[in-house]
């Protein structure tokens, strides 16, 4: 959230192994994949991955569900969202769905009609200082 540019920069690390559902394009129908995935049109189904990630963009909508271990939500998702590790939602975010993640990072104005649901059995990612001093 931070970096404007770290989602694209984490596409980047798939390079070769992203695919991309063009704005006007329209997939019906599961997509399952490995590497990334980057929806700029509509997709009337699941997105699956058992490794990599997948970004929605501002134009982007997904109606289905959407696991995959990092997800981006920029655009729209009607369906329910897994994260096993990491989730960030954009300013301009829309999900109906409940939100399952390991970490999640939310900007103002993103919109969710659904449970947040925290996954507990992920490592802690947060380290504290030895001594308080450290932290300033």
């Amino acid at each position: 959230m931070w970096n404007k540019d770290k989602s694209r920069a984490d596409l980047q690390r798939f390079t070769g192994k992203t695919s991309l559902i063009a704005a006007g394009a329209e997939l019906s129908g599961d997509l399952q994949f490995q590497g990334a995935v980057q929806v700029d049109g509509r997709v009337s189904g699941n997105l699956l991955a058992t490794d990599g990630m997948a970004r929605i963009s501002v134009e982007g909508l997904v109606e289905g569900d959407v696991r995959a271990p990092r997800i981006v939500i920029d655009g729209e998702v009607i369906g329910d969202v897994h994260a096993s590790e990491h989730l960030e939602l954009g300013a301009r975010a829309r999900v109906r769905g409940n939100l399952y993640y390991g970490l999640m990072e939310m900007a103002m104005g993103a919109q969710i009609e659904g449970s947040l649901c925290h996954l507990k059995d992920q490592s802690r990612p947060l380290e504290l200082p030895e001594r308080l001093d450290d932290a300033q």
